[in-house]
């Protein structure tokens, strides 16, 4: 079943002594906004984890086969559609990369896979499935205050090679560097578009595993790096029509977040603050908003 409505939603979700997202330019360090201190998280660090929620839960099973996924071969999958289609690669039309048949591989590829219909996806290389505009998109995440990064030395009590034994007289250490933040909430806006769900397929179904995604997505990808991750708040704005009622920006500014204490120390739990839509506290997980 198609989507009726468009959406957009705020989803606040925060961190313990752990890096949300690395970036791998500066040595792994936490993403932070040079001017305002600020942590970030990506879009596509988020859309990884709803993707391999989604994987686990479903089983990587047609409908909610995954297409970006660690160690994937992307123009393997476009060949999948193509051969499904009954379409010799050998051929003419084969080799003019899929020929008039784009547009229908291109639906092959949205009717199986999940995070194509969701997200969205460049399928032109190789064998052409065509591009699609995905209907579920996400911000970057912004921390609501600034955020400092510790630096930690560590130590492993063994070397890789016999060579490094030798070198340090069988001491045998390996010193490392790991980068946390002590505390940090992020809050990230998304949008879901119902006349481009229209176009790819993504339905109520898809529509409530996303929802369900966003609320599990830390549990099933912890590691010590990442410290305690957890989704905090989900607020969902509901239109009652396809093109919406209201632009995002004015629904998202009816929501803020302040400290729930007049203290003046450093937050390090949710505790520490307060989810207030039109002046009143959001105390659930998750909140629908008509519109």
């Amino acid at each position: 079943m198609s989507l009726e409505k468009r959406y957009d939603f705020v989803l606040f979700f925060d961190v313990k002594d752990g890096n949300p997202n690395g970036d791998p330019d500066a040595g792994n360090l936490p993403r932070i906004d040079a001017e305002s201190g600020h942590g970030i998280v990506t879009d596509v660090c988020l859309k990884r984890k709803i993707r391999n929620y989604v994987g686990l839960v479903k089983n990587e099973q047609p409908p909610y086969e995954i297409y970006v996924k660690e160690k994937a071969i992307l123009n393997k999958q476009h060949e999948r559609a193509y051969i499904a289609l009954g379409i010799d690669l050998s051929s003419d039309e084969g080799k003019r990369k899929g020929g008039d048949k784009v547009d229908i591989a291109r639906d092959w590829m949205c009717k199986n896979f999940f995070d194509v219909r969701t997200f969205g996806a460049v399928m032109s290389t190789g064998i052409n499935c065509g591009q699609v505009r995905g209907p579920v998109q996400l911000t970057f995440a912004r921390s609501i205050e600034p955020v400092v990064a510790s630096e930690h030395s560590i130590t492993r009590m063994a070397v890789a090679t016999e060579e490094e034994a030798k070198k340090q007289g069988g001491d045998n250490r390996t010193m490392g560097r790991k980068y946390t933040i002590p505390y940090g909430l992020y809050r990230v806006h998304g949008f879901i578009s119902a006349p481009l769900a229209d176009q790819t397929g993504f339905s109520e179904e898809d529509l409530n595993l996303l929802w369900d995604a966003l609320e599990h997505m830390f549990e099933h990808d912890r590691s010590a790096a990442r410290g305690l991750m957890s989704s905090q708040r989900l607020i969902i704005f509901e239109h009652n029509s396809k093109l919406g009622n209201r632009p995002a920006h004015e629904l998202f500014a009816r929501i803020e977040v302040v400290r729930a204490s007049d203290s003046t120390a450093p937050a390090r739990d949710f505790s520490d603050y307060k989810t207030m839509l039109d002046g009143n506290e959001i105390k659930a997980f998750k909140t629908v908003v008509p519109v």
